[in-house]
């Protein structure tokens, strides 16, 4: 599973948040998606790779700018996972 950070500059509350999860829902298909306005992040999991500029790209559409994108492998954790 792929673990995709993004830092993003622009976003102000709970909308926001809001807007940047539905635009990487809409253009992808993601395990979990979750931004953070006070972080200013947005954490994306996926099981397929996804292409970073076509991210940078949905997201921006929506009026944030992207700063970086890091991708992480991310361990599946079962019931009992250490």
């Amino acid at each position: 599973m792929k673990k995709i950070t993004m830092k993003i500059d622009g976003m102000m509350c709970g909308m926001c948040e809001s807007h940047v999860n539905d635009a990487v829902r809409n253009a992808f298909k993601v395990k979990k998606v979750s931004s953070s306005h006070r972080k200013g992040e947005t954490v994306v999991l996926s099981e397929n790779e996804i292409n970073e500029e076509e991210l940078r790209t949905a997201v921006e559409k929506t009026g944030y700018k992207v700063l970086s994108i890091t991708v992480s492998e991310q361990e599946k954790r079962g019931l009992f996972g250490k």
